[in-house]
C-alpha cells in the first residue's frame, strides 16, 4: 500500500466506526483478501481503520461478523464496495470511495 494511501486513510478514518478509540487501530478489509489474497482489494473503499479488538472479533465470532456485514463493516464476496459503512460515533451512514472520501448516504434499504 502506498504512504499516500495510507495518510489519506488516517485522515478518512482517525478513529475505530465501533467504539471510537484513537490509538492501536488496525487496517481492516472489508472484503478479506484470503490467504496470499489479491491487492486489488487494498482499494481505499474497502479499508476500513479499526480497534485491534474489533478487527479481532469480527473474525472470531460469528455475532459479531453478522453485526459487521449489518453496518458495513464486513463484506462478503458478492457485495458491492459502494455498501455503506455505519459510524456509530456519529450515528451516520457513508459510502467510501476509491479516492480516500466518505460521503454521507441513507441507510440502506434492508435495515428501513
Amino acid at each position: 500500500m502506498k504512504a499516500a494511501d495510507i495518510k489519506k486513510l488516517r485522515l478518512r478514518d482517525p478513529y475505530c466506526v465501533h467504539c471510537g478509540a484513537d490509538t492501536d487501530l488496525q487496517i481492516h478489509h472489508r472484503r478479506n483478501r484470503q490467504m496470499g489474497g489479491s491487492k486489488l482489494l487494498d482499494g481505499l473503499d474497502n479499508l476500513l481503520r479499526v480497534c485491534a479488538e474489533l478487527n479481532y472479533r469480527m473474525e472470531q465470532d460469528s455475532g459479531v461478523a453478522h453485526e459487521a456485514r449489518d453496518m458495513g463493516w464486513k463484506l462478503r464476496q458478492w457485495d458491492s464496495f459502494s455498501t455503506p459503512v455505519f459510524d456509530k460515533m456519529q450515528g451516520k451512514w457513508f459510502e467510501l470511495d476509491k479516492q480516500g472520501s466518505k460521503v454521507e448516504v441513507e441507510p440502506p434499504l434492508y435495515l428501513i
